[in-house]
């Protein structure tokens, strides 16, 4: 493998410094290095972070690749400056067992782009009723440690108890769709002003806050390690606001459209904007900003749900939630972030890579951007602006909610273990 020397990027938005790659690891770190042979990636004022990590992804595959498979979605996440990636288990069949895993695991390796890490679910088949096979997917060849019923709530409080427990024993962590299926019956969109207006089935913050605040008080209980998927509402930040200051195990993730969007832009009727939780109000988005900055909040994590056209292009009732995320996620967490100056970008780095991580416990991943650490590494230029064209995107899908919107920010460059899997903003 050949070397790469990336001369004058700003270290975690700091210090300019050259960055030597040599094989798969930073080999060294300083000021006017030789090149020595090495290919030189010119990076006077761009931002070097380490890879990020994406603790939520739906990738689909198996089952729905009509959607996206894992080379697509891996080279979307590439595109986004992401070296790993979390799978989520609501593929068909169901990431219920060592054998769905593996094959997910296997699929990630073959793509190549970014590390695919699978999540198990937590019961099969996403039916709540009873546990999965978690300790024989931890102890398969794909390693599992976060376990999930993404699109599905564990509602049953037995059942969760249970799952916090099993997963104590090898520090797992159960990573909760929080939605109390009864108070959402027939919701398409937040439960206020806007829903009254539309006529519309609203999906009260309370289905949300509710589910949380009886998890961390279950994760207390057992001593277990909960996360809290796609938080969305003011109510739900105070709730792990008030769990981590009575020290329960507890962390919480939010979107990048949760960052931005609200449920004014349903009055257009458009089904881009249909997601699960769904878009909350200005109050709840500038909340959720600050719950980020101050740490209540730990990570961004992108919940990329691809769709396919026919699934989108439809009447709002009929549409399937969700929205495309990996590509644009960093644009959208420099606008709503740094920009506004909530995070600098060693905060980006903590609550994208470093945390993140850290919770999943992907190895090789999160480290210090230090000599001998694995380059797993993403360039960034933050003085681009530039149009959303979903029809740029490496994802099979095309349902973003940023179409036509201005965005700050591109990654240029993606080194996963001193590998470019993304060069000037082309896939390699």
């Amino acid at each position: 493998m050949s070397k790469i020397l990336i001369r004058g990027a700003k270290v975690l938005g700091g210090e300019v410094r050259d960055v030597l790659i040599d094989g798969e690891i930073i080999a060294e770190i300083g000021t006017d290095l030789a090149a020595g042979g090495a290919q030189v990636v010119e990076a006077e004022g761009r931002i070097l972070l380490p890879g990020l990590v994406d603790l939520h992804t739906h990738l689909r595959e198996p089952g729905r690749e009509d959607s996206e498979t894992v080379l697509t979605g891996t080279r979307a996440a590439a595109s986004g400056g992401y070296t790993a990636v979390f799978a989520m288990a609501n593929t068909h069949p169901v990431a219920d067992s060592a054998g769905v895993v593996e094959q997910v695991y296997r699929l990630g390796k073959e793509a190549g782009y970014c590390d695919v890490q699978p999540i198990g679910a937590v019961t099969v088949g996403l039916e709540g009723e009873k546990l999965a096979e978690l300790g024989a997917m931890h102890d398969s060849a794909a390693g599992v440690t976060v376990f999930s019923d993404d699109g599905k709530c564990v509602h049953d409080a037995v059942i969760m108890r249970r799952a916090l427990e099993y997963v104590k024993a090898f520090g797992g962590v159960v990573a909760q769709h929080a939605q109390e299926p009864r108070l959402t019956e027939g919701a398409q969109m937040n439960e206020g002003i806007v829903s009254a207006e539309l006529g519309l089935g609203g999906w009260p913050a309370v289905a949300e806050e509710s589910i949380i605040a009886r998890d961390v008080l279950l994760a207390e209980h057992v001593g277990s390690r909960v996360h809290i998927c796609h938080l969305s509402t003011a109510g739900s930040v105070e709730i792990v606001r008030w769990a981590k200051s009575r020290g329960i195990d507890v962390t919480a993730e939010v979107t990048p459209h949760h960052l931005l969007l609200t449920d004014e832009l349903v009055r257009t009727y458009n089904p881009v904007y249909k997601v699960n939780p769904p878009l909350r109000t200005e109050r709840d988005v500038m909340a959720l900003r600050e719950a980020l900055a101050d740490g209540t909040i730990d990570i961004v994590a992108t919940d990329h749900a691809p769709h396919p056209h026919e699934d989108k292009d439809c009447e709002w009732a009929a549409a399937a939630m969700g929205m495309v995320g990996l590509e644009t996620a960093l644009s959208v967490v420099q606008q709503t972030m740094v920009e506004t100056g909530l995070l600098d970008w060693a905060g980006v780095a903590d609550r994208m890579s470093f945390a993140p991580a850290r919770i999943g416990r992907a190895a090789g991943h999160g480290r210090p951007v230090s000599v001998g650490e694995p380059a797993n590494l993403t360039l960034i230029d933050p003085a681009y602006r530039g149009e959303v064209d979903p029809a740029d995107f490496a994802s099979r899908s095309r349902n973003t909610p940023y179409e036509g919107r201005e965005l700050p920010g591109r990654v240029t460059h993606t080194f996963l273990r001193g590998r470019a899997t993304l060069v000037d903003g082309k896939l390699a």
